[in-house]
């Protein structure tokens, strides 16, 4: 079965909304000729690119449909490059510099995983959420994690212990 969706499917086998044709007279005989409709749009389209665009009499035309947008796309390379306010801290401004490769690097999951700071709130969501999985039907562990919030003393002692390593906590268990 193929990923498409039926819309895509039913786009491309539909017939052309442009048709042109004209009436020409071949030996005789009235015929229709249909004229393709060819569309060029000549645009700098790859924003504040690390490489210097070509001269626009070396440029070719490309043709780019729905199978072969994200190979034209990581052809082109278009970058932003910008500062922009820091609204995490409400100070200064946030330098970024981001390269598109794939219409999927233009979601707001994978601008975030790009942009150092909100990167890390990102993990740090995924981690709660994960924790709220943890959590869920244990009876005291709500309470617990109230207890720790409550008294910075005991979670200073639990963010400073050393961690173990999942293989040795492994091991502990596995030893009778």
């Amino acid at each position: 079965m193929t990923d498409e969706s039926s819309q895509k499917f039913l786009g491309r086998t539909r017939a052309p909304r442009v048709q042109i044709e004209y009436d020409v007279e071949v030996y005789g005989a009235q015929k229709k000729v249909s004229l393709p409709f060819v569309m060029g749009v000549m645009a700098e389209l790859s924003g504040q690119s690390a490489d210097a665009p070509p001269p626009v009499a070396q440029r070719q035309f490309l043709e780019i449909d729905s199978d072969n947008f994200d190979e034209r796309l990581k052809a082109m390379k278009p970058r932003v490059a910008a500062m922009v306010p820091n609204t995490l801290t409400g100070e200064g401004q946030l330098g970024i510099d981001l390269t598109f490769e794939s219409m999927d690097d233009f979601s707001p999951a994978a601008i975030a995983h790009r942009i150092e700071p909100l990167r890390r709130l990102l993990e740090a969501r995924s981690h709660l959420a994960n924790l709220l999985t943890y959590m869920d039907g244990k009876a005291g562990a709500e309470d617990l994690i109230a207890k720790v919030l409550a008294d910075p003393a005991l979670m200073r002692t639990l963010v400073s212990a050393p961690r173990s390593s999942g293989n040795e906590a492994d091991s502990a268990q596995a030893t009778p």
